[in-house]
Order: C-alpha cells, then sequence, then structure tokens
C-alpha cells in the first residue's frame, strides 16, 4: 500500500468517526483544507520533473476524488440519520383515535338577540343599529332628559371628549331612525296624507357606571318604538306580551304594567313578570320600562304630537337572557370561561 492509498484509508477512517456534522468539517480540513495533507502534496508537485509530475498528479487528484467520495458519503449518513431521529421524535401513532376539531358556538347573548330580532321582526318591526359614542342631543336632549337629570351625572355616565358619552341606553337609535323615517315621508306629512307608522326596534351594547353579580358597565339593551296616527296602550300591552310569551315559549306566565316615571314616555309603566311554574313561580321579576311617547320627544322626531302617537319600550337583553337559560350571575357571560360558554352551544 503506498502513501496515498494510506491516506485515502486515514480519512475515510476519521470521517466515519464523526458523530456531528461539526467534527466531519474538522476532519475535513485537515485534509482537504488550505493547510490539509492533500493540499500539501499538491504544492510539493512544482519540485518533480515534468514527466513525474504529470504521473504524480493524476494519482493526487484520484486520492482527491477518493477523499472527496467518502467525505459526501459521511455527509448523507449524517443527515439521514439526523432526519430519522426526527423522524422518531415527531411520528404519530395512527391507531388512536382521530382528533375531532372542535365547534364553536354562538354566545348566549347573541342568541338571545338573534331571537329577538327575529319575533319583532315577525311583528312587522324594522331593527336599527348606530353609534355607541353618541352625543348629547339623541342620548339625552332628544328624549326629554332634563339638563339636571340624575342620569347626566358623572357617576352614572361614561363621558368622553367633547361632551360626547357612551350611549346609556339605545333609545337614540329610536331618534336617528325617526328623524330619517319622517325626512324620507315629509311630502306625504306636509300634504296631509297618512305617514307610515314607525316600527322599529334597536338592539345593541349600552354602558352604564355599574357593577355587581346583576348589572355590568357594559350591558345589552333593546329598544323598541311604535309611532302612528292610532297606536294606544293597548298596542303596547298586546305586543309585548306577546313578545314574552314567544321569548321564552311559555305562556304559563303573568305580565304586569306598573305605573312609574320616565322622562321620554308619559304615561310610564314598569313591565313585571311572574313564571307560574320553576323556580321563580310567584317572583315579580322587572323586565322592561315603556309607555306612551312623551309629545316632547314626538315633537323632536319631526311630527306633531296632536296627529302622531306611539308608544317605547326597553329591556334588558342580559336579564332575559338570564332567566331564558337560568343563569343566576351576569358577570358569567363576560368572563369567556368555556366551561360555561360550552353548554350554549
Amino acid at each position: 500500500m503506498n502513501d496515498l492509498d494510506q491516506l485515502l484509508q486515514q480519512a475515510s477512517g476519521e470521517f466515519a468517526a464523526a458523530a456531528t456534522p461539526a467534527d466531519l468539517e474538522n476532519a475535513k480540513a485537515r485534509f482537504l483544507g488550505k493547510s490539509g495533507q492533500v493540499t500539501e502534496l499538491m504544492k510539493g508537485l512544482a519540485k518533480l520533473p515534468v514527466e513525474e509530475k504529470k504521473t504524480r498528479g493524476a494519482e493526487i487528484n484520484q486520492l482527491k476524488q477518493g477523499i472527496e467520495t467518502a467525505l459526501n458519503a459521511r455527509r448523507q449518513a449524517l443527515a439521514d440519520a439526523e432526519l430519522e431521529k426526527q423522524l422518531k421524535a415527531e411520528a404519530l401513532d395512527v391507531t388512536l383515535p382521530g382528533r375531532q376539531r372542535g365547534t364553536g358556538g354562538l354566545h348566549p347573548i347573541t342568541r338571545a338577540m338573534e331571537r329577538i330580532e327575529a319575533i319583532f321582526g315577525s311583528m312587522g318591526f324594522d331593527v336599527a343599529d348606530g353609534p355607541e359614542i353618541e352625543n348629547d342631543w339623541f342620548n339625552f336632549t332628544a328624549l326629554n332628559t332634563p339638563a339636571d337629570h340624575p342620569a347626566r351625572s358623572m357617576h352614572d355616565t361614561f363621558y368622553v371628549e367633547n361632551g360626547f358619552v357612551l350611549r346609556t341606553h339605545t333609545s337614540p337609535m329610536q331618534i336617528r331612525y325617526a328623524v330619517q323615517h319622517v325626512k324620507k315621508h315629509r311630502h306625504l306629512i306636509d300634504a296631509g296624507q297618512a305617514m307610515p307608522e314607525i316600527r322599529v326596534i334597536a338592539p345593541g351594547r349600552t354602558y352604564r357606571v355599574d357593577s355587581d353579580a346583576t348589572h355590568s358597565p357594559m350591558f345589552h339593551q333593546v329598544e323598541g318604538l311604535w309611532v302612528g296616527e292610532n297606536i294606544s296602550f293597548k298596542d303596547l300591552k298586546s305586543v309585548y306580551v306577546n313578545f314574552m310569551q314567544q321569548f321564552f315559549e311559555t305562556t304559563d306566565m303573568e305580565i304586569r304594567f306598573r305605573p312609574s316615571y320616565f322622562p321620554f314616555t308619559e304615561p310610564s309603566a314598569e313591565i313585571d313578570m311572574m313564571f307560574g311554574s320553576g323556580p321563580l313561580k310567584g317572583r315579580w321579576l322587572e323586565v322592561s320600562g315603556s309607555g306612551q311617547v312623551h309629545p316632547q320627544v314626538i315633537r323632536n322626531m319631526g311630527l306633531d304630537p296632536e296627529r302622531y302617537i306611539g308608544f317605547a319600550f326597553g329591556s334588558g337583553i342580559d336579564r332575559l337572557a338570564m332567566l331564558r337559560y337560568g343563569v343566576n350571575d351576569l358577570r358569567l357571560f363576560f368572563d369567556g370561561d368555556l366551561r360555561f360558554l360550552s353548554q350554549f352551544k
């Protein structure tokens, strides 16, 4: 065995002993690097006669090719070993049961809101939506709320810049909807003809400075409005009783209208309900405020209160959802606990 064969055998042995790519590169440098043994042999060719140089050069090139072949083979072997290791670490047992992707569901408040919209939609009510940051006119003044009313105080209302507020109810949408409705049909009103009735509900988020088991700084309301030339308290009672029976899917309940006061209605009434069976049997629960729309509010809509009359109501969607689903703490709706929310899928 000549010196070149010994060098090839030595290089192959060191490559085979390299356990990592870094070890392999260090071994390569000892043979093919700038100061490697093969490189030094190539430099020594300059001292040889021409004929011997050709023969020796061909032998050294053959050696170099052999070393590079051994090097590449070891590189591939190390890469294959690393891939095998990774595949074993990420191996899947295909005999195990498959993992199903969980399906989501609507939030209970969303479910309640959609149900409310569907019920009132079946009675001919439009659904109105609008800004949650309101100006003073739509949130208070247009609804006949006096300047010194407690609802305007800082401890009840979230105020933002330039006199705007986070709306304390969705009643502003009643005014916005009514004003646009009147503008659209002004030609009929001015001609003394009958204007199409205003029949709308306004569900959405509202905000007040309040927080406990039955109150939240952010909550949901649905306001209803029906204005025409001959709308009475009787219509209010008929519509709301029908709504409650459909929402709770039962006629086994009592509903009473209790005299009250609101600046935007006159006369006004609180609406209470009592189930005829179940855990809430025999217990009156307040579910809504209501009343005939105040004449000043009718004027603020751009209508003549001597000709147009109507009713309005406002109900807490969260409270209705609590009663429908048997939830005793309002905060559960907003804590984001999947153990609670998954029950409503």
